[in-house]
């Protein structure tokens, strides 16, 4: 009996080395690919800078700031909710989290008599929300690993057209932002209308300031550049969720790997005293054999 049970202590230790060993490779591999997710942040900060600030100057050049997509509606009535997700999963609660924080807002939502329309970037918030009967306006996926820029502007599209011709008044993204490694926390910001503090804080600022010409008008221009900068936040949004990514799978595996470890360590001990038992019960049997074999006195 005991051989047997011994038997499917060893097995099972063989099936957690196994896991462990996979687990500690894809720990390995999310570790690798945080350090180009964080370069890749890093180099997006400056096209979103730069973008920002010649908004400023076209301000400062006397661009109106009763664009569309800077006025602030009446009434909410529609809101459009982009939601940044994984495609995949063993990320621990990366995936949970954003997803609840979504579900929350169009809760909410709903509780102020208002409609969302739901965007979703990455299959486990799309298979979630489809599951359990949202209506998805749009989903996307394929990319929440490595996104492009052209990625963003897909998304991006639909928003800004429904949001020009009427459709929806406001649009939030929920997505995770990456501040390093070992931080990484889930934002609900606002996209649309654009908040024009950003934009035009740094304008009363004492000092000298470069004087431009531009052509054609600043209004126009202006025109041409807020798409661009909606695009430029949604893509440096997705660069986060990457990010993040990452590194909550980098965490998850490694837990998982620890646990493993802790579990063959436990199941060894097991074995091995069944072992212990097993030889100690042939012992005696041999020894009480010799005895029933001795001759009496």
């Amino acid at each position: 009996m005991a051989s047997g049970q011994e038997r499917i202590l060893r097995r099972r230790i063989r099936s957690v080395q196994s896991t462990k060993k996979i687990t500690r490779a894809m720990e390995l591999i999310a570790a690798s690919r945080i350090v180009k997710a964080q370069q890749r942040v890093a180099a997006a900060r400056p096209y979103s800078e730069q973008i920002t600030e010649v908004i400023r100057n076209l301000a400062a050049a006397g661009a109106g700031l009763d664009h569309p997509m800077l006025r602030k509606p009446e009434t909410v009535r529609n809101v459009g909710l982009v939601v940044i997700s994984a495609d995949r999963g063993l990320a621990g609660a990366y995936n949970a989290t954003v997803i609840r924080t979504a579900e929350r807002a169009i809760l909410q939502r709903r509780r102020d008599g208002q409609e969302t329309a739901l965007v979703v970037a990455g299959r486990k918030a799309n298979s979630y929300f489809r599951y359990r009967g949202y209506a998805i306006d749009e989903a996307h996926s394929g990319f929440s690993e490595q996104p492009s820029y052209e990625d963003a502007r897909q998304v991006t599209a639909g928003l800004i057209k429904r949001y020009e011709d009427g459709e929806i008044d406001v649009v939030e993204i929920v997505y995770t932002r990456f501040f390093s490694a070992g931080s990484q926390r889930v934002t609900r910001t606002q996209l649309l209308p654009l908040e024009a503090g950003p934009i035009t804080e740094g304008r009363e600022e004492e000092g000298p300031h470069a004087v431009y010409e531009f052509e054609p008008s600043p209004e126009g221009i202006l025109e041409l550049l807020l798409p661009r900068y909606v695009e430029a936040r949604i893509f440096a949004a997705m660069l986060d969720a990457a990010a993040s990514e990452q590194a909550a799978r980098q965490r998850a595996m490694k837990s998982a790997t620890d646990n493993a470890e802790e579990l063959i360590r436990v199941l060894g001990i097991q074995a091995n005293k069944l072992r212990q038992a097993g030889i100690t019960t042939e012992i005696m049997e041999i020894v009480g054999g010799a005895e029933a074999l001795r001759p009496s006195a």
